[in-house]
């Protein structure tokens, strides 16, 4: 039996009817990778942008789609990339380590009309930034998105196991720099 993803996908196949499917597309993605997107990288005005050319790399490519994975962790990959790509320009246009770009776009968060987080929130992205990228992505993807295990190790290519040894190591490493600051 086709799933609504797969009905969606014979639609954006479809020349005829490529448009109005990829706008139900944008209907039921956007704010979820928006989010995604936004842990990542901070700024909601770089998170736009990205999304945006996520969506036009989607549109783009989906007829070589080959559907070994769900067409949501397939855009998922494609925004991840698009992000750790705009994040290493950006810290080499910058003359920063990753460590040292993260740390700015955590003191950015402050001064961002769009940030609606407290102090606890502002801590908690800091312990976040302390974090390699892989973590990083993993306990964001877990914590913020809730996505099952099984989800993110076909977005990450990756095995579940792995994956629930880089969250607890996370994890642990978040809750000792909050009960240190």
């Amino acid at each position: 039996m086709e799933t609504p993803e797969d009905l969606l996908l014979i639609r954006l196949k479809d020349s005829s009817s490529r448009d109005e499917a990829f706008r139900e597309l944008l209907r039921l993605y956007k704010e979820r990778l928006y989010w995604h997107l936004r842990n990542m990288v901070k700024d909601h005005n770089d998170t736009d942008d990205i999304l945006q050319n996520t969506f036009i790399k989607v549109y783009r490519n989906i007829e070589k789609f080959k559907g070994e994975s769900k067409l949501y962790s397939w855009m998922y990959r494609i925004a991840t990339n698009e992000a750790i790509t705009f994040l290493n320009k950006k810290s080499r246009s910058l003359q920063l380590s990753s460590e040292d770009l993260q740390n700015t776009l955590i003191d950015n968060i402050e001064s961002d009309v769009y940030f609606e987080g407290d102090e606890i929130q502002l801590k908690l992205q800091r312990a976040i930034a302390t974090l390699p990228q892989k973590q990083q992505q993993v306990f964001n993807m877990k914590y913020f998105q809730e996505l099952k295990y099984r989800e993110m190790a076909e977005i990450l290519e990756t095995s579940e196991g792995a994956l629930k040894a880089s969250y607890h190591i996370a994890a642990k490493k978040i809750e000792d720099f909050l009960k240190c600051n």
